[in-house]
């Protein structure tokens, strides 16, 4: 049971007068009546004034009590079970990694934000709490419609850790979930910017403040072999110091016996970013550090081990000695190549077989110079100039969709994941140009992103992951968040992650590979828009206030009604003496 308006139970005070006026007899007149049988029910008859005796006619005052007690519940608004009352108020709180940031008073504003929802659900008097959080893609954090207690308890262990993203969608489904005319709470760090639609049922509350901020906006680091390279930038935002250090520790690796820690004091542009590079031996992870400062977690990343992955190569038979001795040229100079057969390995071989890479010329050859035209937008041809190249190449198309032509020739198409590559070595010279190692490096990239796991080491934030699924396996990714299973196969493009850390792709439960998510975020490292501000709902208030007089339950006026009419038939009899 639940009040809408408990002030409504005072109604029943009338009950202490309603029982004492039928303790309180008063002197009646006499009444002549012809014959006796007209004295139907003899009553005891008060012989002077009024007094208190005990009284007799207990049923009428219980039909009168329950009237009371009837109309009471109708102006308290009384709710039973599943009619009680329910205020649900719905709140969507800003993901971003800039609501982690302190303000001058040393308090985060996270901490600010879970304050002013405490006090929005007290003064709605919610009995019924949603919380969303805003993201990448925004997420339920309570509810829908959870106890208070429990929404506000899952606020406290939130972290907001997330990328710059938009809002729109998020707070369009906090419409949808608040339902029509009622208020959703926005609580964030910065007011809406120009160009910003607020929808009207949104209450935009900012509780941030510009600061000056030093982060880190990206780390990157490669292995090859035993030699791990870093690459950092840093960059100032605002009039923060112009100087700071860049600490660096490198973990022992497996062939190390100590790690290596380097300081370096860099000077920060006032626009742009300093870049830094740094190269160990035999590292482990490597952790990377700023001074502290108003937003931490935008200046501390840890780097683990990131090899290329190796690409298995096979050379098959029947390739002429000239392309054979140029792709051995090449393959003995590329890094993470194994020349070796096996699951998922790069067969190159002669034109008409079964290759993925198919290499050589049919029909009668022809002699190109140019002007040669390529799908500049296709992977395999990334940097590939052809300035300078005599392309020697067969009458004959091969099969698949054209990528590089040159007038009614074709020179290299793609065919279902198969490429074709249309040249006579013997009378071409691109083997002795930059072109040739390019495309060659081309393949074998998008060879290596073929394989089964992430296609890199490292992903900022609010970037989507990359993953290669085989088909008959099933696979899920495990990360802060717990475990999500994957659905699909091939090359798979996943939502950014929720949070940064540490992600692993799993095949029935056993471990393939891993990837690092960094919390580096340039736009969310940039405080100086942040502020504070109240931008009130503009269309909610008419409508939550028709709302809260509709509803209310007719059942008591029901009761009242019965126990009048109840009473009426009770005492429309006049009694007589």
């Amino acid at each position: 049971m639940s009040f809408g308006f408990p002030w409504g139970l005072l109604a029943l005070g009338a009950l202490a007068p309603l029982v004492a006026a039928y303790f309180l007899k008063r002197k009646q007149k006499p009444v002549v009546v012809s014959a006796l049988f007209l004295w139907r029910t003899p009553r005891p008859r008060a012989e002077a004034g009024p007094r208190f005796e005990r009284f007799t006619r207990e049923a009428s005052l219980l039909l009168e009590a329950l009237a009371v007690v009837a109309a009471a519940l109708f102006l308290a608004d009384v709710r039973l079970g599943g009619d009680a009352r329910t205020r649900h108020v719905v709140l969507v709180v800003d993901g971003s990694l800039s609501l982690s940031a302190r303000g001058t008073d040393g308090r985060a504003v996270l901490e600010k934000v879970r304050e002013a929802a405490a006090r929005r659900v007290e003064e709605e008097t919610a009995t019924r709490v949603t919380v969303l959080v805003s993201g990448t893609v925004p997420r339920v954090l309570a509810g829908p419609e959870a106890e208070p207690s429990q929404a506000l308890a899952a606020l406290e262990s939130f972290r907001a850790l997330g990328a710059d993203h938009d809002v729109a969608p998020t707070l369009l489904w906090a419409q949808e979930l608040a339902g029509p005319g009622q208020e959703v709470h926005f609580l964030t760090d910065a007011s809406p910017g120009e160009g910003v639609a607020v929808p009207e049922a949104v209450r935009w509350t900012a509780l941030g403040e510009p600061r000056d901020n030093v982060a880190l906006v990206s780390a990157w680091r490669r292995d090859e072999g035993s030699t791990a390279q870093v690459t950092l930038r840093v960059a100032r935002f605002g009039a923060g110091p112009e100087e700071t250090e860049v600490h660096v520790v490198a973990r022992p690796g497996p062939g190390a016996k100590a790690g290596t820690e380097r300081r370096e004091r860099v000077r920060l542009p006032e626009e742009g970013a300093v870049t830094l590079r740094f190269t160990f031996e035999d590292a482990g992870d490597v952790e990377v550090s700023l001074p502290p400062d108003v937003l931490p977690e935008d200046g501390q990343v840890r780097l683990p081990p990131a090899p290329e992955r190796p690409v298995r190569v096979v050379i098959a038979e029947g390739l002429e000695a000239p392309v054979r001795s140029a792709l051995e040229r090449f393959l003995a100079v590329a890094p993470g190549v194994e020349l070796m057969p096996g699951e998922g390995a790069l067969v190159v071989g002669p034109r008409g077989s079964d290759a993925r890479l198919t290499v050589g010329a049919g029909g009668a050859v022809r002699t190109y110079v140019g002007p040669f035209f390529s799908e500049k937008n296709h992977p395999l041809l990334d940097d590939v100039q052809l300035g300078g190249v005599r392309w020697a190449a067969g009458a004959e198309a091969p099969p698949g969709r054209a990528l590089m032509t040159v007038g009614e020739g074709v020179l290299l198409s793609e065919d279902e994941g198969r490429v074709h590559l249309n040249v006579d070595l013997t009378r071409s010279n691109v083997q002795r140009t930059p072109a040739w190692p390019v495309l060659l490096g081309n393949v074998l990239r998008e060879a290596r992103r073929a394989r089964e796991g992430f296609i890199q080491r490292q992903y900022p934030l609010g970037e989507p992951l990359t993953v290669v699924t085989r088909a008959g396996a099933r696979y899920s990714l495990v990360g802060p968040g717990g475990a999500h299973p994957l659905f699909g196969v091939g090359a798979l493009s996943l939502p950014p992650p929720e949070a940064p850390g540490r992600y692993a792709l799993e095949r029935e439960s056993e471990p393939v590979d891993a990837v690092e998510v960094l919390p580096l975020d340039a736009r969310e490292s940039d405080l100086r828009g942040r502020g504070a501000g109240d931008l009130p709902a503009r269309v909610v208030a008419e409508a939550q206030d028709h709302g809260a007089s509709e509803g209310r339950a007719r059942w008591p006026l029901w009761g009242l009604l019965a126990a009048l009419l109840a009473d009426f038939h009770l005492t429309r009899r006049r009694e007589v003496s």
